[in-house]
């Protein structure tokens, strides 16, 4: 990144004194980059910094929008030193003969994907499982050399030296000095990313410069082991075979920068982790209590507080990001950690919740082409710390300290994380068997069907004939996380698993209405029979694919039966926000329609009843026709309803009508009448075969590419991918008829390729 400011662009960015002003060496960003951006989330996403002389981007769709393309938005300065070396620093490099190269971290297109499909095969799921049993043995060790003392820093103590064993395991290095290999580490970062004065430039460069040294002595007895195991050694055969592709000086450049970034991230991440859990008691001791909750607090602890907190771009030619027109050769600061706070695509995004459904979704490892390799390698580490730790040391808590950051606009994790116990507490001693791991964990990204919390029936009382309205409340007694209208959660009771639409008012407990469907699958019916006052169950969620744009000048909401239960809130939210806005509310009769008395009271004067058997059906066509300029349509019911009005849209303004159905179509796969096909993923260079019998999805999460889901129903959208090219055999609930013709989008749960390939924005 360039040191002196680019110049402004003129009327292509709405700048102010506190964009021109921003600089991420400043405490607030140091102090939490997340928070300190949240008036740019708000406010001003895309702005320019004077102070640093590039472009800070800051929301979590244009953060994704930017990482997708990496041919406009080049990673070529992803490596540049932040600070500008001086002269003498530079001099210092020279007589080291650095001559550090392009690494997969900051090379464009073409040559990237060609080196990273030749080299990638050591980061398949299928083959870091065997290093599971040697991470935890390593684990193991570390615990076992302190967990009789009642304090330590579990920095120094485990979090930094094990995740480098394993790096230099990985790559099959050899395990020399480890305190020399964390100075190199360490100068590496602080040269890169960090502010060094003049003089701690030039005692920098020269640990930078025995670094490569090192780098390039280890290459050369790698060398002379032609069957030695590890990726390095596999990276040098492949530049034996190809040097075209893998050359010379890719080879001493990446096993420097590996080194750190096999090691170095996943350590501040732990730290982190740690911190997070240790301070937040309740998330500790549920996961004490349950280690199936151990994957999903891991990938929480990265969206709160992910060790990599913003990358770096540059256009390589005029761009838009957010609306913002950006010039050609501008350099971007994407930060990662404001885009996993953001509240228009994580629901109580400043919130810290191991249960959360969409944790997944965070940017940490960042998105597309250039998608972190080592990612599985990093979440295998971080439970397997957490799974033993938690386990041995249950009782565990933070020690009085102060925390201290290295300053670093992309990198974020404490130097050291003190913790205490008493020794005499350890579970062990009394049963030796707690020695022994609970549960290992399957490679890659956790699955929501293991996430849920427990919760207790408080309330259950006929909201209209057939429909039972139940109130949910957490079992431990703690308040249940907040929601946005439109949202809904999934009820689990042994084989039956539902979802429905939150219909109260936000607040500590969640209101929700089940209609009974004789001619369902039985999951309305089993919770209908056994519901009562102190049933216990488990839940999913809160979860938003609907969200309600608040900004329209007008909003008609039409809802069919019980799809008046996500409607109901939205109606709440528009009248609290003074909008304008109108319910049209369709039913079979009176006495099937929920919440009548509650609608009348509280929207009486916007609200339109249409009740079949009293003869004043809805006039679909009608309503669409008399929607104001400008107006939105959000509407959730049978899907007859939803079909018509999806056809009566069709000539609006994209974005003006939304839906949601509230019953699943049948995406059970028939492979007798189904065909095997293939996925080109244009950004991880993998082909995917799909075969008969699997759906899309499963085909990418068995790849290790990591992909949403909430349903699996085709109902909410979670799991949408983009389509490049390719003709897709859409089976969901989700798209309007337009974006299905348009074929560039799908949902990878239950819809499949017409022909015999797809290519996927992947």
């Amino acid at each position: 990144m360039a040191a002196a400011p680019q110049s402004r662009p003129e009327g292509s960015c709405p700048f102010s004194d506190r964009a021109r002003q921003f600089d991420a060496f400043d405490a607030p960003y140091q102090t939490d980059p997340a928070e300190a951006l949240r008036w740019s989330r708000e406010e001003m996403p895309v702005f320019y910094s004077e102070k640093m002389g590039c472009w800070i981007v800051t929301r979590y769709e244009d953060i994704k929008a930017v990482f997708r393309d990496n041919i406009l938005f080049s990673p070529k300065n992803a490596l540049e030193k932040i600070t500008p070396a001086t002269e003498e620093a530079i001099e210092v490099l020279k007589s080291y003969d650095y001559a550090m190269n392009r690494t997969m971290v900051n090379e464009d297109e073409p040559a990237h994907m060609v080196r990273r499909r030749a080299l990638m095969d050591h980061f398949l799921p299928e083959n870091l499982e065997k290093r599971q049993e040697m991470i935890r043995r390593l684990t193991r060790e570390k615990i076992d050399a302190f967990i009789d003392e009642g304090r330590v820093d579990l920095v120094d103590a485990m979090l930094y030296e094990v995740p480098l064993l394993v790096a230099l395991h990985f790559l099959g290095v050899p395990e020399d000095d480890i305190a020399t290999l964390q100075t190199f580490s360490l100068a590496h970062s602080v040269n890169t990313w960090g502010k060094p004065t003049p003089y701690q430039q030039v005692q920098v460069a020269h640990d930078v410069g025995r670094f490569w040294e090192y780098a390039g002595e280890v290459i050369e007895k790698m060398r002379a082991q032609p069957d030695g195991e590890g990726w390095m050694h596999y990276t040098i055969r492949k530049n034996a075979e190809i040097p075209e592709v893998v050359t010379d000086s890719y080879v001493h450049s990446m096993m420097m920068a590996i080194i750190v970034a096999a090691h170095e991230t996943t350590s501040l991440a732990s730290a982190n982790m740690f911190r997070l859990l240790l301070t937040r008691r309740d998330a500790w001791e549920d996961i004490c209590a349950d280690p199936s909750l151990i994957p999903n607090a891991v990938e929480e602890c990265l969206r709160y507080a992910g060790s990599i907190i913003a990358w770096r771009r540059q256009t390589t030619a005029p761009a838009e990001v957010g609306g913002v027109a950006i010039p050609e050769g501008a350099k971007l600061l994407i930060v990662q950690t404001s885009g996993n706070r953001n509240p228009e695509h994580f629901e109580n995004a400043d919130d810290f919740d191991i249960y959360r459904s969409d944790a997944v979704d965070h940017l940490s490892f960042g998105y597309g082409a250039h998608q972190c390799m080592g990612k599985n390698i990093a979440r295998m580490e971080m439970r397997i710390f957490l799974e033993e730790t938690s386990r041995r040391l249950p009782h565990l808590w933070l020690a009085e300290q102060d925390f201290t950051y290295m300053p670093s606009t992309s990198f974020r994790g404490p130097e050291h994380v003190w913790v205490e116990w008493d020794p005499a507490q350890n579970p062990e001693r009394r049963d030796p068997a707690l020695r022994q791991p609970r549960r290992d964990f399957a490679i890659g990204a956790p699955s929501s069907k293991d996430i849920a919390r427990r919760v207790r029936v408080t309330g259950v009382r006929q909201e209209a004939k057939g429909v039972l309205g139940v109130t949910l409340e957490d079992l431990q007694g703690r308040p249940l996380p907040g929601w946005t209208p439109g949202a809904h959660v999934e009820l689990c009771d042994g084989a039956f698993e539902r979802k429905y639409s939150l219909c109260g008012r936000p607040g500590g407990s969640y209101d929700l209405a089940i209609l009974r469907e004789d001619g369902g699958k039985g999951g309305s019916r089993h919770f209908h029979d056994v519901l009562r006052d102190g049933s216990e169950l488990r839940l999913r969620g809160p979860s938003n694919h609907f969200k309600l744009d608040e900004d329209r000048p007008y909003t008609m909401l039409v809802a069919g039966g019980i799809g008046i239960t996500p409607i109901l809130a939205m109606a709440d939210r528009l009248k609290a926000l003074g909008q304008d806005y109108a319910i049209h509310y369709a039913g079979r009769s009176r006495r099937t329609m929920a919440f009548l008395d509650r609608m009348a009271a509280d929207h009486g004067d916007r609200l339109t009843l249409h009740i079949g058997d009293e003869g004043t059906r809805a006039d679909l066509a009608a309503l669409v026709a008399g929607l104001p300029e400008g107006g939105q349509i959000y509407a959730c019911g049978p899907r007859q309803m939803l079909e018509a009005l999806d056809r009566l849209t069709a000539g609006l303004p994209e974005g003006s009508y939304r839906f949601e159905h509230f019953q699943a179509a049948d995406t059970t796969l028939d492979p007798a009448k189904e065909h095997a096909f293939d996925l080109e993923l244009a950004y991880s260079g993998l082909t995917v075969h799909v075969p008969a019998d699997t759906t899309v999805l499963d085909a990418l999460v068995a790849s290790g590419i990591d992909v949403a889901c909430d349903c699996r129903e085709g109902l909410f959208g979670s799991c949408e991918v983009t389509v490049l090219e390719g003709e897709v055999d859409h089976r969901d609930q989700v798209l309007t008829s337009a974006e299905r013709a348009g074929q560039t989008r799908m949902m990878t749960c239950c819809s499949r390729a017409v022909g015999v390939r797809l290519k996927l924005a992947l």
